[in-house]
């Protein structure tokens, strides 16, 4: 095996940390996992606070608190129940793996990221695990992707999310297009997921590309 093939498995290896804020549209989040373990990744989750009653108002049922629990509702809730490795974390344990820099990684992805995470993370606050693992991207100088999902943006949501690209951030809205045809909700997601993981260099999304015969 050559050097760059071993690196490659290597990499495939460390885990991607995503993280779910409290913005509406958890379905970015559930899409995301989906794929992820479909394509044989490792995701460390952490979900904020106020995500658990997101999820309640969208989904009309519970997420449990339990780290253990929490692992099997999501398998459930992307539909993979087998393939990739997850583990969940409870939002306010910020002695986790993912609270630290030596714990290495593929970088974070916060989807959906609320305007609050976004001022939060530009002010470099690190009161939840969440928090605490977005600044350890920044600080590592690893990939963090942020895709808000808010509307009408204000002049401080813009000011901050501002800033966080200038402190090297990607920030993917959750913007669809529609010259891949979509069909369902689950087709105009996937493509905002499939924008997000390019910031990422990771591909396992179904959506057509742009004058790509196959996805």
């Amino acid at each position: 095996m050559t050097s760059s093939a071993n690196c490659d498995r290597v990499r495939h290896r460390r885990p991607l940390i995503i993280g779910v804020s409290g913005a509406s549209g958890l379905i970015y989040a559930v899409r995301t996992v989906k794929y992820l373990l479909q394509a044989d990744y490792a995701v460390e989750l952490v979900a904020s606070q106020s995500a658990y009653q997101v999820w309640q108002e969208e989904y009309d049922t519970q997420m449990p608190g339990d780290s253990h629990r929490q692992t099997q509702f999501w398998r459930q809730a992307c539909g993979e129940s087998e393939r990739g490795k997850l583990v969940c974390h409870r939002w306010q344990d910020v002695g986790a793996n993912i609270a630290s820099g030596s714990f290495r990684t593929l970088g974070m992805a916060i989807v959906p990221c609320s305007m609050s995470t976004v001022a939060k993370i530009s002010a470099g606050l690190s009161s939840d695990l969440l928090l605490r693992a977005a600044d350890v991207q920044l600080k590592e100088g690893r990939p963090l992707v942020v895709v808000p999902r808010e509307t009408p943006f204000n002049l401080i949501h813009l000011r901050n999310l501002t800033q966080l690209a200038e402190a090297g951030v990607r920030v993917v809205p959750a913007i669809p297009a529609w010259y891949h045809h979509p069909q369902t909700i689950e087709d105009l997601v996937d493509f905002v997921v499939m924008r997000m993981l390019d910031q990422l260099d990771i591909d396992c999304t179904p959506v057509a590309r742009w004058k790509e015969s196959e996805p």
